[in-house]
Order: structure tokens, then sequence, then C-alpha cells
């Protein structure tokens, strides 16, 4: 049987029913394990167990009433600070504005706390969710609970670490080139980068159309979820779309026979495999751990065919920054004026990159890069149900790393250590729903993962061949070594 805090939502909540568990004794669970390891790991940025507790007896007296029973009533969800908490502090992990107060609830936050989620811990971020590692002046540096070396990558660091290690069965994630899938795959969870719109997000910067609020969590049907809870319009986001994804759940759960079920779900479907996706230098473990993944999906019955895309890592990185040239970049600038000094070195890259590319490249001339690679992605994908490639080039980042000379990728040194990551063409390809989930272990001792992109709003192919990927690769009962024994 599971440690208690390991165990998975859908398992919690069929126990919450049956009234063979209580949702006060995960509660507790979740809090002795935060309290013995969180130290070592520094994935979270606040606690809030004196309201969680009270809100974990509420839930378990609705259970013993048999009614008001909501889709995720008594789950412990560990929120991503930057999805604020009303009165609570957001600061964006910036020294600047450590004391300033979120005037609402982030509209994730509203929807899991309205599906009965407890909100019992806040996770970390880089400042402004800029950089693909999580450190700040502000809180420290987030580890890798597989290797302490390493960093559990960014933006959504603080989440992916606090799942691998115990200390939540779901999470809130962002997306705007990667900071959602690239914590997964160095974590070993499931991160899902939902198409634009089909989540809310939080205005203005809702309307930039490569950004994306998700879930986070260690299985695929967790994660779906989450995502199905999350999902729909919003009055506050007019991006949001009207029609949520109904992922089917429980058609996701590995127990009772659901492991054949996923697997022969794939049957006969037509996957791409891309291992590089144009140039992109990838590492052989990560490599031979995306193909192991392609295999198992062959042998599960999918039609698995190898394909090539025409990009490079220049070009995207062009086209990226030029896009946040003119939204990301100057939003950040207007909030940190006065405060540079204060920032980290990442971010003051990011900004000046950011400018750099505006003033060299028109937004139109973004817009047309953008629409080009939208066009030779879907042309790629031309009867194939879904696309799998690697999550990351590079197999691990070092856990207090700035990067700001880039990064030596197998010999092949990049000018932009975001080179080394292999989400951002799919933030270009906005509509395109990504699920990432693991695909093995990298020599360095953390997770890999691989990306399954789908066409666009197409949400349902990328949880089937998730879940086909989980049930041939199981890995939901793998546990860092390192925290073995906390």
């Amino acid at each position: 049987m599971t440690e208690l805090h390991y165990l998975d939502a859908a398992t919690a909540l069929r126990l919450f029913r049956t009234r063979e568990l209580s949702p006060v004794e995960l509660m507790e669970a979740v809090i002795a394990r935060t309290e013995a390891v969180n130290g070592e790991v520094n994935a979270l940025t606040e606690t809030l167990f004196e309201e969680a507790l009270p809100a974990a007896r509420q839930a378990a007296a609705r259970y013993a009433r048999g009614r008001d029973i909501t889709p995720l009533l008594g789950l412990p969800v560990a929120a991503k600070e930057k999805h604020g908490l009303k009165g609570r502090t957001l600061s964006q992990g910036l020294v600047a504005r450590k004391d300033e107060l979120a005037a609402e609830d982030h509209p994730v936050v509203d929807r899991i706390r309205r599906a009965g989620g407890i909100i019992h811990a806040r996770t970390t971020t880089p400042e402004y969710s800029c950089a693909t590692v999580t450190h700040s002046p502000l809180w420290g540096v987030t580890r890798n609970p597989w290797n302490v070396q390493f960093s559990p990558g960014g933006s959504s660091g603080g989440s992916g670490a606090a799942l691998a290690a115990g200390l939540a069965p779901l999470a809130t994630a962002s997306d705007i080139a990667g900071s959602t899938r690239l914590p997964a795959s160095f974590t070993g969870t499931v991160g899902y980068k939902a198409p634009y719109g089909r989540i809310p997000g939080l205005a203005p910067l809702a309307a930039d159309h490569y950004r994306g609020d998700g879930p986070m969590a260690r299985t695929v049907a967790d994660t779906a979820l989450l995502a199905n809870v999350m999902a729909g319009r919003h009055p506050g986001d007019h991006t949001s779309l009207a029609d949520a994804p109904g992922l089917a759940v429980s058609g996701l759960e590995t127990h009772d026979g659901g492991s054949s079920v996923a697997a022969a779900s794939v049957a006969g479907m037509r996957i791409a495999l891309c291992i590089r996706v144009g140039n992109y230098p990838v590492a052989p473990d990560v490599e031979a751990n995306t193909r192991a993944v392609a295999a198992a999906l062959q042998d599960a019955g999918a039609v698995v065919e190898e394909i090539e895309l025409p990009w490079t890592t220049e070009s995207i990185s062009r086209t990226m920054f030029t896009h946040f040239g003119y939204l990301l970049g100057p939003a950040m600038e207007d909030e940190t004026e006065g405060s540079t000094e204060l920032l980290a070195p990442y971010t003051r890259r990011f900004m000046a990159d950011a400018r750099r590319a505006a003033e060299e490249n028109r937004f139109v001339d973004g817009i047309r890069a953008e629409t080009r690679l939208q066009a030779e992605l879907a042309a790629a994908m031309a009867g194939f149900d879904a696309l799998v490639c690697p999550a990351s080039a590079v197999a691990a980042l070092d856990a207090d790393g700035m990067y700001l000379e880039g990064i030596d990728a197998g010999g092949q040194q990049l000018e932009h250590y975001w080179q080394g990551h292999m989400t951002a063409p799919f933030n270009i390809a906005n509509r395109c729903p990504v699920l990432a989930v693991p695909s093995g272990m990298a020599d360095c001792g953390i997770p890999t993962g691989v990306q399954i992109v789908g066409h666009p709003y197409d949400d349902a192919a990328v949880f089937t061949v998730g879940a086909a990927v989980e049930a041939v690769r199981p890995w939901a009962a793998r546990r860092p070594g390192i925290l073995a024994m906390a």
C-alpha cells in the first residue's frame, strides 16, 4: 500500500466516498510530509494548514451526510504563488512586492475552491515566472526531490517539486514557454498545457495568446480531473471558451483493469515521433527514453512514424522573444520600475532580450513567423492523431543556475539556455493541447519527459495517448530516493 501522502487524487476521492479514508487523515499525512521534507526541497512559499484542517473536517462531514459531494471535495491542492488568493500576498517572487495582497482569488483558485478542493500550500516560482529554473532572492533555491543538485525546472518548479516530494496530490501551474511541461519532465510528474482559452486566466495578460494556466499531478487521471474543474468560460477572461474538455477521468484510472483499457485505447491511432523538433541538440539519454515511449505505444497497437520539422532553435528563440518584446517584457518593466536593482540577473536578462527583439522586429514580423511555424506543424501532423517529442533537449539544469551565458548542450554551446528546451514551439502554436508525461530516468538521476501534442482543441487525444504511456510504462510507484527515508 502506498504511503498516504503519495495517494493519488482519484483513489482518495473513491476512499472518501466509501468512508474508508477521511479527508482529515489525508491532510494530516500531507502536513506531516511537508514538515519532514520541505526544508530540503524548498517547494513552498507558505502553508495554510490552520485553514486547511478545518476545511478537511467540513469535507469529512459532507461525505458523512452523503450530500453536496463536489468534484474535488476534501483534496489538498498546492497553488502556484502567481495564482492569487484573496487577502494573501501576491508577489510574483519580487522582493519589492513581497507585501502586496491579492484583491481576489485567481479564476483557477476560485474554481478549485468551489469544487471542494482545499488550498493548503502555495508553491515557489522564479521572479515573474520568467525562468525555467526556480530560485529567487525572495524565496531562495527550490531543488529537485530526485537530486537536490538539480532544478525541478520552472517556472512551475515549486508545484513539480511539491508533487514529486509528496506534499500534495494536485497543483496549479502556468505555461507561456514550457513552465508546466518542463517541471513535469524534470520531476517525473504530469503537466497539461491546455489550448489557448480552455482555462481562464487573469486580465490583462490573459489576452497573451502564448500563455495558459493549468493542472499538474502525479497521474494522467488526476491531471484530467483538475483540468475539468479549471476549464470553461469565465466572465473575467473574454478569451475563455464556453466548451470544457469533458475529459473522461474514470476511464483513465488504473485500478480494476484500467491499465489494459488505457493501453488498448491507442490501438490503430497514428502517432508522429519527432526527436529533434528541427535541430534541437537532444541528449542521448533523453532520446533513448523518448524512443522507448514510442516503441511501447507501437507495441500497444499504435502506428508510429518518425517525422522531421523544419525548425531551428535560433528561429524559435527569435519568434518567441519578439512576442515577449511586445507583451510580457513591457508588462514586467512596468511592474518593476524603480526596483530593478532588487531583481535577479535572469529577470534583467529576460527584459533586455525582449526589449532588443522588439527593437529588431516589428510585431507583424513576429505574427508572420508564428503563422509560418503553425502551418509547418499542421502539415507535419496531417494524417496523425498526435505527435510525441521530448520536453527538454537537456536532461537537467543546476538548481541555482543563472545561465546568463547560455548553456552547453552536449558540447554545443547554445546562446540562450531556453534553446535547450523544446516546449516553446507549442506556445507559438498555442491552440494545440500538450500533455507532458514521464519517459524514463536520465543518466544524472532525475526523470525525463515527453510531450504529447494534439491538433487544435483536441484535448481528448493527448489524454488518451498519455494514459496509454502511463499504462505501458508505469511510473507512479517510483519515488525520489533522496527522500525515501524522510
